[in-house]
């Protein structure tokens, strides 16, 4: 069996991961790297595609970065979304040949881990990518793939902040509806539990051996055999 190295990164600045995924996928499309899975939180931000419409994002800029939200472009598929401290955000680098299996395959792992907390979740079709709790919103998906190798992917809501979603057209569905584990459950989850609990089904749903590596271990500079 394969293995998938998982990296808990606690929480990192978006611009910074976006660099730091950059630097992975293109060591891992040379062969320097196995395939892998970060783990982390995002200080609040929107994050913004070449697909976002100024309606999107209706209050501006210097409204959102007045309230502490930065507002970052990204080249992801999607929308527009937000991320903020109690939100679970997981960025897989791995060699990809579907795009749509791959994207099947996260919404799979994700309903399989809010199942854990009690959740009943489920995926829908495009153009509603994602993972649904009833008519809300849990989970959202956006990828990128690039000579093979993908970059970005998932964010669950576990006991994050749901309100900066109120401020936004989330991932250009109006009036759509965003909900949280706590929310559903109506207590509050040990977000390091959920992360484990993410990475154990991510790694299972992808028929993959989970190892545990550092930070450090993730972006030393020696090859490493894929």
């Amino acid at each position: 069996m394969q293995e998938l190295w998982v990296s808990q990164l606690g929480s990192i600045p978006y611009a910074e991961a976006f660099a730091l995924q950059r630097t992975l996928r293109d060591r891992r499309a040379a062969g320097a790297l196995p395939d892998l899975l970060l783990v982390l939180e995002h200080p609040p931000v929107y994050t913004r595609t070449k697909r976002t419409e100024p309606g999107e994002l209706p209050m501006g800029e210097d409204w959102y970065r007045e309230r502490g939200i930065e507002v970052e472009d990204t080249d992801r598929g999607g929308r527009v979304t937000y991320h903020g401290p109690g939100q679970l955000v997981a960025y897989p680098i791995m060699a990809v040949e579907r795009v749509e299996d791959f994207v099947h395959a996260m919404e799979a792992a994700i309903v399989a881990a809010l199942a854990d907390e009690g959740v009943a979740a489920e995926a829908r079709p495009a153009p509603l990518t994602g993972v649904w709790a009833g008519d809300a919103k849990i989970a959202s998906i956006g990828v990128r793939v690039r000579e093979g190798v993908s970059m970005h992917g998932l964010a669950v809501n576990v006991d994050n902040d749901l309100e900066p979603f109120d401020w936004i057209v989330p991932c250009g569905i109006d009036r759509v509806q965003v909900t949280s584990v706590s929310t559903i459950t109506g207590r509050t989850p040990s977000l390091p539990c959920f992360r484990k609990r993410l990475a154990y089904r991510f790694s299972e749903t992808f028929g993959r051996r989970q190892r545990l590596v550092s930070p450090g271990r993730v972006f030393e500079r020696e090859a490493v055999p894929a």
